[in-house]
């Protein structure tokens, strides 16, 4: 018989898309000795300038998750699908809620359920928490 497919439940990388940016080379910067090329894989990123990614600051708009930084200061980033994102300090995480950025302790690339109360988040909030129970590893789909 034919083992059932489904081993865990997991969402990571289900209809995920990749696209190619510039990195800002100031909060992401390329790194010969880092795993994926940058101390800031895994983070999430938002547009700095046209063609260009930036760690997400708090309230930002999320574009994705940075995935790769090469030497010639291009990056991918993951801008859809199933991923996993660290939550900013203090973070609300609710399940189905849309994500903006936020800040782990200062530092930035991190996020955040939005504040509905907060036109300015609300416009730039996007996707929605699938699971939020690990704070260092949220589920999410863009």
């Amino acid at each position: 018989a034919m083992a059932d497919p489904r081993l865990a439940v997991a969402f990571n990388e289900i209809g995920a898309v990749f696209a190619t940016f510039k990195i800002d080379n100031s909060t992401i910067t390329y790194s010969a000795t880092s795993n994926g090329g940058s101390a800031s894989v895994g983070l999430a990123v938002t547009l700095s300038a046209a063609d260009t990614v930036a760690l997400v600051a708090d309230a930002g708009a999320v574009l994705g998750k940075l995935v790769k930084v090469e030497a010639d200061n291009t990056c991918t980033v993951q801008i859809a699908g199933g991923m996993v994102l660290a939550a900013g300090t203090g973070a609300s995480l609710t399940l189905g809620k849309a994500i903006v950025g936020d800040l782990l302790v200062a530092a930035k690339g991190y996020i955040r359920e939005v504040d509905h109360t907060t036109a300015a988040e609300l416009g730039v909030s996007r996707g929605y928490i699938v699971d939020g129970g690990t704070t260092t590893a949220v589920e999410l789909v863009l």
